[in-house]
């Protein structure tokens, strides 16, 4: 995957492209990837086609950049949760912040990130590795607790903070589709229950 745009130089450059981001994320968010058009996200942000193609080559190019920003967007909203991932009490407070951000949106439209698999994986191989890329820089932040948490004795020797953090995130992305479909935020809750069970399997 490559951008052959370089970025902006200025600060003026970089809000402009900014502003366009945000406004085509925000597009892809309420009509998908296919009803999003350059003209769409020309409209809604007031950007002229030449700024469009100034700091995006195509289409494509602007929908790689938009799973980047909403990659920004998911991390973001969890913050400083994420940083303190090493310790059973800090997974607990970022699991209770996930089920609360699922009961303030009523269960409403899933994973951001997630959403994104099933409209482009298969068919752009350059989007399916940006998402693969999202995904793991969330992942990352529990596989790193859970290295340091092993390396202080809280986890077996033997425990694998790679599969731990596979298995909690496959938890998160399932707990949060059966949350979407059944507007329930008890399905993500139960979801973690379960990934909380399996973590603490590994134990010291």
């Amino acid at each position: 995957m490559t951008n052959t745009q370089a970025p902006p130089a200025t600060a003026r450059g970089r809000a402009a492209r900014d502003r366009i981001l945000q406004g085509a994320a925000e597009l892809v968010a309420e009509k998908g990837v296919a009803g999003v058009s350059l003209d769409d996200v020309r409209l809604r942000t007031g950007a002229s086609r030449s700024q469009l193609y100034h700091y995006f080559t195509d289409r494509d190019d602007l929908v790689r950049a938009v799973i980047d920003v909403t990659a920004d967007g998911v991390l973001g909203r969890q913050g400083e949760l994420l940083n303190h991932l090493d310790s059973w009490s800090g997974i607990d407070r970022w699991f209770n912040a996930l089920v609360q951000d699922q009961v303030n949106r009523q269960a409403i439209g899933g994973c951001p990130i997630g959403s994104l698999v099933s409209q482009l994986a298969e068919s752009d191989p350059d989007a399916r590795t940006a998402i693969a890329a999202a995904f793991d820089r969330w992942e990352r932040h529990l596989r790193d607790g859970l290295t340091r948490m092993r390396g202080r004795g809280k986890l077996r020797k033997d425990a694998d903070p790679i599969e731990l953090a596979t298995a909690t995130m496959a938890s998160i992305q399932g707990g949060l589709l059966l949350a979407q479909v059944r507007r329930d935020p008890r399905q993500l809750r139960i979801a973690l229950n379960a990934a909380r069970n399996n973590l603490r399997l590994a134990s010291a």
